[in-house]
């Protein structure tokens, strides 16, 4: 995508103040002479930032201006290393409410929604950026939180929720509850906002018919802003993004190298208007391409498709390499198998050994489906799988992000 001539003397400009205010970016820019950054491609050769980074600059060596202007922390969970820091002015926090609302408009969501919030608080980013964003828009925030599924459903129906937000997981999780209790025609849910972690389209498609809601993908991290920076629209063809807050390349994970608008490769973020914590060319880890043309919603903001996994979600069976997504649309296209599963792998007697447990449909018959599965499984991916079909609902479900794949080689 070519970098609008704004966009470049922003980005530019927050280099030379970057350089000059101390801590990690003074570090890292030593060696770089602005007399020398003129165009795009002087950009593109610029050093990436990576979590390593932000990791290394615990507690808050990524703060770029002074103590007196940060209003707020945010974190990362921390979960597999040390946890990233990241310090927010009042504007960042005006913006990222900003975002937030442009996503709930683009979803159609009204100052009338009644909006029923079940992501974490705390630390993490994903609560209070819906919270903020819904009372940006005027509309009516109820702050949940996860868990309790018997107060959610309590106030979902005495509050009227009209939006739930939640993770991909949860949503599943309180879509299968309200089938069960048989509650749905008490609830007056019509759409759904859905973040965190990607799914599936027999996912997307259970959801949907369970809650009888329109779903859409919300997208962010927590190094950017959070949650809100992206959202599908009525279209279902990738993501927009706010293109006035953030530069957005997809490059090669391998080579660095910057690739064409519709080339699949890793999303790339630079923020523009960042104070507490701007980020350059930061690499996120997660898939996707840029879409070109004009979405037929008819919106200026350009798009990205939908996050297809992580670089660092692919593990490697038999020479193999296997994303979770490829699970996903494989599942898709086998009958009687559910959206949802778990993989398991192995290393028994010198050999790798890939169990894949798949939730069935009540009519399907286990031996038929399981035979079925890792036929298609070995000539769809490429390796040879143990079949185990469960009845639905036997895998466990989550509040937070799923795991699918369990590597136990290590």
């Amino acid at each position: 995508m070519e970098m609008k001539k704004e966009v470049f003397d922003t980005i530019r400009a927050q280099l030379v103040t970057l350089s000059a205010a101390g801590g990690f970016y003074s570090h890292k820019l030593r060696d770089i002479d602005f007399d020398d950054i003129r165009d795009q491609s002087d950009f593109e050769k610029l050093p990436f930032t990576w979590k390593g980074d932000l990791r290394d600059a615990y507690p808050l060596g990524l703060q770029a201006v002074p103590d007196e202007e940060i209003v707020r922390i945010h974190s990362s969970s921390g979960t597999t290393g040390t946890p990233v820091i990241i310090p927010y002015t009042q504007k960042d926090v005006e913006d990222w409410a900003i975002m937030f609302a442009r996503c709930y408009q683009m979803a159609g969501l009204t100052n009338l929604d009644r909006v029923h919030i079940t992501p974490g608080y705390g630390l993490w980013t994903a609560g209070i950026g819906f919270q903020a964003g819904a009372e940006r828009l005027g509309a009516m925030a109820i702050p949940m939180g996860p868990g309790n599924t018997d107060k959610q459903l309590q106030m979902m129906r005495d509050l009227k929720s009209t939006v739930l937000c939640a993770t991909s997981s949860y949503a599943l999780l309180l879509a299968e509850e309200i089938e069960r209790r048989g509650i749905r025609d008490q609830l007056c849910l019509r759409k759904g906002i859905i973040g965190s972690e990607r799914w599936g389209e027999k996912m997307r498609r259970r959801i949907a018919s369970e809650l009888g809601v329109s779903l859409y993908d919300i997208y962010g991290l927590t190094e950017v802003y959070g949650p809100g920076i992206g959202i599908s629209c009525d279209y279902e063809c990738g993501m927009h993004y706010w293109d006035d807050y953030l530069y957005f390349e997809i490059i090669d994970p391998v080579s660095g190298k910057v690739l064409p608008d519709g080339e699949i490769g890793e999303l790339v973020i630079t923020t523009l208007c960042k104070e507490g914590a701007p980020l350059i060319r930061y690499r996120t880890h997660d898939l996707t391409r840029i879409l070109s043309g004009t979405c037929p919603c008819g919106s200026a903001y350009p798009r990205i498709d939908t996050i297809i996994g992580r670089t660092d979600d692919m593990v490697k069976v038999k020479g193999v390499n296997i994303f979770p997504s490829q699970i996903d649309e494989f599942l898709h296209t086998v009958e009687g198998a559910s959206s949802e599963y778990q993989v398991m792998i192995d290393h028994l007697n010198g050999k790798d050994i890939v169990t894949l447990f798949v939730e069935k449909d009540a009519a399907a018959d286990s031996s038929e489906l399981a035979e079925r599965t890792a036929a298609g499984f070995k000539a769809k991916i490429g390796i040879t799988v143990v079949v185990k079909p469960v009845a639905l609902g036997e895998l466990p479900r989550t509040e937070k992000k799923s795991r699918r794949i369990f590597d136990n080689r290590y």
